[in-house]
């Protein structure tokens, strides 16, 4: 469902010659399909537009020469990775547990076989990747988890791996946003709801913060958040 003056705010920035983009920690749909579904609400949105976290991921991996990643998550997880040349390879699938890396995301379905290949990749060498590490994010029937989250920390606990962070607030995903933006980063303004997401991740990088109260975070609770969380500028 839309928010009040989205669409607006999406024209105003398109007639006025802004570029922008929508930055999602949702991995679960292809970008160009995800864009497909905001367009069908009327939101002017085109595919270059949307950037999920296997879109940041899928370059990451790709500079880093990774041929083989085992996919924890639905076929959209992987869609990104796949346009890359990257093989992606699903539990259960022969050699699985011989990727160079296990990228983590949306997976409601995960179960501990899934946990099983994806600890046995590591043992062997593989390199872990995760989505998103925010443990709920907002929905209007309230507050949900992270798949991701919860399942990176079952594989974390078990194999002591570091996990590389390709959507919001690693500075992975906002490199990624203002070169897609053909801008500095310092010029980039990160609009969201979230103190630990959106806000925290401008600070890291230089850019500037814009807070909204539409969805996790209250006009209050912003102001009380500490430097590194505290937007440039709440929204009404």
């Amino acid at each position: 469902e839309l928010l009040p003056g989205a669409i607006e705010t999406l024209s105003a920035l398109k007639a006025q010659g802004i570029p922008f983009v929508l930055l999602t920690n949702g991995s679960a749909y292809a970008p160009a399909e995800q864009a497909a579904r905001l367009r069908a609400t009327g939101l002017p949105v085109e595919d270059a537009q949307m950037i999920t976290p296997s879109s940041v991921a899928a370059a990451l991996l790709a500079a880093r020469d990774v041929r083989r990643a085992l996919v924890l998550g639905n076929r959209g997880v992987g869609h990104a990775l796949r346009e890359a040349g990257i093989e992606t390879l699903y539990t259960g699938e022969p050699r699985a547990a011989e990727a160079d890396a296990v990228y983590v995301g949306w997976h409601p379905d995960c179960g501990m076989k899934d946990i099983d290949t994806a600890c046995a990749a590591i043992w062997a060498g593989a390199k872990l990747y995760v989505a998103s590490d925010v443990p709920f994010f907002a929905t209007k029937h309230g507050r949900a988890i992270g798949y991701s989250a919860a399942i990176v920390a079952a594989v974390r606990r078990l194999t002591r791996a570091p996990a590389t962070l390709t959507g919001k607030p690693s500075l992975h995903a906002l490199r990624f946003v203002a070169r897609r933006l053909g801008v500095a980063i310092h010029a980039v303004g990160v609009v969201g709801d979230d103190p630990v997401v959106e806000a925290l991740m401008a600070h890291r990088g230089g850019a500037t913060a814009f807070a909204v109260t539409t969805g996790t975070t209250s006009r209050e609770e912003w102001l009380r958040q500490p430097p590194m969380r505290r937007p440039h500028r709440i929204l009404g």
